[in-house]
């Protein structure tokens, strides 16, 4: 774990976010004083901005997760056979 400046971390952002991406922590002081932690991300978290945009979105009620539901089973609605017939059928009717 490192501690580094906000005017360091500033002119060196490139540094930090590559320790970070290598699984080190920062931690960001102003003064001594730690104002912020820079973590690799968790587990499972997706790395694409749009997901993170949208888990925000859901996360403060802004929008509303679709809800999950199986599609209904598919039936055959007539046989190859049948098909071909009224396709034959309907040639014949020119």
């Amino acid at each position: 774990m490192r501690s580094v400046g906000i005017k360091e971390l500033k002119n060196r952002l490139s540094e930090y976010i590559r320790l970070v991406s290598q699984g080190e922590t920062v931690l960001v002081t102003d003064r001594d004083k730690v104002v912020a932690e820079i973590h690799p991300l968790t587990p499972g978290r997706s790395t694409s901005v749009l997901d993170a945009v949208l888990a925000e979105a859901v996360k403060s009620g802004w929008i509303t997760p679709p809800a999950i539901r199986q599609p209904p089973p598919r039936l055959p609605v007539a046989t190859a056979a049948e098909i071909l017939g009224d396709l034959s059928a309907s040639r014949d009717d020119r």
